[in-house]
């Protein structure tokens, strides 16, 4: 009886175990630190992505590198993509529209906030920003 006992007690650890390490689901709607940004994340394929639906202010990719993409407005493109699951969260790649540059990215959840963080030379240098889940 106390074998099984302590066979279920154990099982029940692992699974809590293992469920904290999954991480959250990301998809939701979320708002940039600055409020100039909505971003909708959702499933894509095998990972997920996060398209712009809202922006203020130049609603033009102004700053794209390529010359083609200069004048498409930033409502519908993919801002995040390739999010695929971490032991620490998600990774995939941002790109900021600000200065027409995709990055290596993170993201972590805590309660209804993601933090993102770009960074360059192999995760030396980072930035980030935490973003609000909207309901």
């Amino acid at each position: 009886m106390k074998t099984s006992l302590t066979l279920a007690v154990l099982g029940l650890a692992l699974l809590a175990g293992s469920a904290q390490a999954q991480p959250a689901d990301p998809t939701g709607t979320y708002l940039s630190e600055s409020g100039e940004t909505r971003v909708k994340i959702a499933r894509c394929g095998q990972a997920y992505c996060g398209t712009i639906v809202a922006v203020q202010g130049e609603a033009k990719d102004v700053n794209n590198p390529d010359a083609g993409l200069k004048n498409r407005s930033l409502v519908g493109v993919q801002m995040i993509s390739n999010i695929q699951p971490t032991g620490e969260g998600f990774s995939g790649q941002l790109y900021n529209y600000k200065d027409g540059k995709t990055y290596t990215g993170k993201m972590t959840f805590e309660g209804k906030a993601m933090k993102l963080s770009g960074c360059i030379l192999g995760g030396l240098i980072c930035r980030s920003q935490t973003w609000t889940e909207m309901n």
